[in-house]
């Protein structure tokens, strides 16, 4: 709801402030986001139950709405920092760079998210302690031996017990 209360005063402080006479991509794409962004509101708003047939439907427009809100909105970032260039000729490299890394730093995290928890069961190391698996059992002679040592130390050191000559 906040995305829809900060695109509404967004529109209106354009409409305000600047000449809108939609002759370049950067207002007509805002307007598309502009009705994207109440559309999205709208649908969330309207949705089904969980388990009801429409909950599937509704879910996929709302996703759909949702990324096509995140592409465009990212493509009139960099539509309105080259009007901007055109018409005062200031340099917006900066800027540029700046929101690619930004992009670039937000789409890391997003992937990151979803594999965080797969490294988390493989045994990383995110500090200097050992992390001990727990659904192995160390058996033999050098058990206190092994479980002193690093994970992947210990590991080489239980692979070489099994290997076959």
């Amino acid at each position: 709801m906040l995305s829809v209360l900060l695109a509404t005063a967004g529109a209106v402080m354009s409409i305000k402030n600047f000449e809108n006479a939609f002759n370049n991509n950067h207002q007509r794409i805002g307007v598309g986001l502009y009705g994207i962004i109440w559309v999205q509101a709208l649908i969330g708003f309207l949705r089904p139950r969980r388990g009801s047939k429409q909950r599937s439907m509704w879910f996929f427009a709302h996703w759909l709405s949702g990324t096509a809100i995140t592409i465009l909105g990212i493509m009139n970032v960099y539509t309105g920092l080259q009007a901007y260039h055109r018409r005062t000729y200031k340099s917006v490299k900066l800027w540029s760079t700046l929101f690619t890394a930004e992009i670039c730093l937000i789409v890391f995290l997003y992937l990151f998210q979803d594999k965080w928890d797969y490294l988390k069961k493989q045994g990383v190391i995110l500090g200097s302690e050992p992390v001990k698996p727990e659904s192995v059992s160390l058996h033999g002679e050098n058990q206190k031996d092994l479980e002193q040592r690093r994970p992947t130390q210990a590991l080489a050191v239980e692979n070489e017990r099994f290997r076959f000559p």
